[in-house]
């Protein structure tokens, strides 16, 4: 894997590189797991974009920034990689981050194709020169509200910290479960203890408890303090960001990290290109792809036919995303322009609810698609 400031990627073709840089978070506080997801996923696509002869003959250069989850950190680095010479940014997992990586770009004029950060509000207002492949946090997570609903959950409890994008998603859940007589009650994650929050959850009655938190810290704890609390054995857990997705969840808490619902960017099945390219994550990684390695391949791969038509110049590159219509690993990519949203957007990445199987808690049991 490149160091968090290298560059990687540039063996077959021939000629002057063309370069793009990546945002990624490899230390902590970021979600490291996830960053190394996204990193696999990208450093594989250029690979493959320059065995296959690379920008016209020019191969792609990788040029990779640590954002460790500070947007602060992040717009210095979109300021170095612009003044490199980077033809587009790409990656980011973190959306608080992703706002700003968004926003010095468009300041410096640089495209800046977003793969895996999901606020809907990723700009200040409409722009042309941001588009994004992961789907809107309204669109995932009022399926993920389906999901509740369908399950008989109507009275949610979930556990917070203070963030623009734990917010936004309760606000979504509750707009969505209203109308159903669904109601939210939020327990603030930091104020309380996991055994303080396990009995709030059982004074309130909830039938779901959703962790709007980070991960390992303080998810992990909560979780262990529901499962083994006798008043909440029917309560279900639900981490709708995803945190379940990565070995660590598993490696901390083997089965009672079993059936958490969370959401991921899959489809049902991977057609031949998706295959391949997981086996060559796989390969990588030592460890199973994640939807968020996915989303990194798709994201060079959209670059590179952006690159092949428009050429390597800024302006060109951001004019180009409404013409774009790219076979990715998960489905045909197409950008358009969705309400609520100052973004071009896939409109939509396939999304499903899904959870570790308690039988076999390395299997994933889809619960539904959308």
């Amino acid at each position: 894997m490149s160091t968090p400031s290298s560059s990687a990627g540039a063996e077959r073709a021939d000629g002057p590189s063309v370069p793009i840089g990546a945002l990624v978070p490899l230390s902590r506080p970021g979600w490291v797991e996830a960053g190394r997801q996204l990193l696999a996923g990208l450093e594989t696509a250029v690979r493959d974009v320059n065995d296959a002869g690379g920008i016209a003959g020019r191969p792609l250069d990788l040029l990779v920034r640590d954002t460790a989850a500070d947007p602060q950190r992040a717009a210095a680095a979109v300021e170095e990689l612009a003044g490199l010479g980077v033809v587009a940014l790409t990656g980011e997992y973190h959306s608080v981050v992703a706002r700003a990586v968004a926003a010095r770009a468009e300041a410096l004029g640089v495209p800046y194709l977003c793969s895996s950060a999901v606020l809907d509000a990723l700009t200040e207002g409409p722009t042309d020169g941001v588009a994004r492949l992961c789907p809107a946090q309204s669109h995932g997570w009022r399926i993920y509200a389906e999901f509740l609903l369908d399950a008989g959950h109507r009275r949610i409890a979930v556990a917070a910290q203070q963030s623009v994008y734990w917010a936004a998603g309760a606000r979504v859940l509750r707009e969505r479960l209203a109308p159903h007589g669904g109601t939210v009650v939020e327990l603030d994650a930091a104020a309380l203890s996991p055994a303080e929050l396990c009995g709030e959850l059982a004074r309130h009655g909830a039938t779901a408890l959703l962790l709007l938190v980070g991960h390992p810290e303080p998810a992990v704890p909560i979780v262990r303090a529901v499962r083994r609390d006798r008043r909440l054995a029917g309560v279900l857990i639900g981490a709708p960001a995803g945190q379940p997705e990565f070995p660590q969840w598993r490696a901390l808490l083997g089965e009672e990290g079993a059936a958490v619902p969370f959401l991921r960017y899959l489809p049902e099945r991977l057609g031949a290109t998706g295959e391949r390219v997981a086996a060559a994550v796989r390969e990588r990684l030592g460890e199973a792809p994640s939807f968020v390695a996915f989303e990194g391949y798709d994201a060079v791969t959209v670059l590179a036919e952006v690159l092949r038509s428009a050429g390597a110049d800024r302006e060109r590159v951001a004019a180009a995303w409404p013409r774009v219509d790219v076979a990715g690993t998960r489905g045909r990519i197409r950008f358009t322009r969705v309400p609520g949203s100052g973004v071009w957007q896939w409109a939509w990445p396939p999304v499903q609810v899904v959870d570790r199987d308690p039988a076999a808690p390395d299997r994933f049991r889809v619960l539904r698609s959308g």
